[in-house]
């Protein structure tokens, strides 16, 4: 499976470093040259420095061939955009987001991660969870 992810924090790396021990083809963007090339150093997967919602980015990174992406940056809104984005212009099967901001999910905004609205599949909450 290709996924690409986008955040290279503690998260985006615990996950890059599962799928790539399953031998998943896994690229990972961030914006920081530390943390992408900590992860070029440790892991089998491509790093790319670069922001996760910007569709050259994603798109350099391998997104139009991915099945999946999983954007898990620190902040709600570049992990929106970037599902939207994906699937928007590159048709990725399935979208996973990292929402923290319990404003976003409260139930009467539930239509908000629709595919008419905001084509995120699954939703990460830390705060709920």
């Amino acid at each position: 499976m290709r996924v690409v992810i986008c955040g290279a924090g503690q998260v985006g790396f615990g996950i890059a470093e599962q799928l790539a021990a399953e031998e998943n083809d896994v690229s990972v963007i961030d914006t920081s040259p530390e943390l992408i090339q900590a992860i070029r150093d440790t892991l089998d997967v491509r790093g790319l420095v670069g922001h996760g919602a910007h569709p050259d980015v994603l798109s350099e990174a391998g997104i139009d061939q991915a099945d999946m992406l999983i954007a898990v940056t620190l902040f709600d809104e570049v992990n929106m955009v970037a599902c939207q984005v994906a699937h928007s212009l590159f048709n990725v099967p399935t979208k996973i987001a990292r929402i923290r901001a319990q404003s976003y999910l409260q139930p009467h905004w539930a239509d908000l991660f629709s595919t008419e609205h905001l084509p995120i599949d699954v939703i990460i909450s830390p705060e709920v969870e």
